[in-house]
């Protein structure tokens, strides 16, 4: 079962949901998370205090707008909402595969364009 997570980004509040593999439960365990955002155009990614590997039939490098991914490469979480730099056409897409950790809820996740690049992002267990 999905376990529910917040992520407050600047003053921005979102609710997530976190999915049951291997990687996403040990980001849960190491809630709550502080970290200071970086911007990939519409990605928004951090060093997190996981380590974790690739895992099979959770990777990819073309996402959702919503979908949160975890970056081996960079020990990274990583919010994805839009194009990025490695993007073509319309494509949401990461510098690599990451692998799938989870999804934001609600459903307007457009004021994530405005975070700037350095802003406090905090990830807590979630109330749901």
């Amino acid at each position: 079962m999905p376990t529910t997570i917040q992520i407050t980004a600047g003053k921005l509040k979102l609710q997530a949901q976190l999915n049951n593999c291997p990687t996403a439960q040990a980001i849960l365990k190491a809630l709550p998370i502080r970290a200071k955002g970086k911007r990939w155009g519409g990605e928004i990614y951090f060093t997190i205090p996981v380590k974790a590997q690739l895992e099979p039939d959770k990777t990819r490098d073309v996402l959702k707008a919503g979908e949160l991914g975890y970056w081996p490469t960079g020990s990274a979480f990583c919010i994805f909402f839009g194009k990025t730099p490695a993007s073509e056409g319309n494509e949401i897409r990461a510098a690599s595969d990451v692998n799938i950790i989870g999804k934001i809820t609600d459903d307007d996740i457009s004021e994530l364009w405005n975070l700037p690049n350095g802003a406090e992002v905090v990830i807590e267990k979630g109330t749901g």
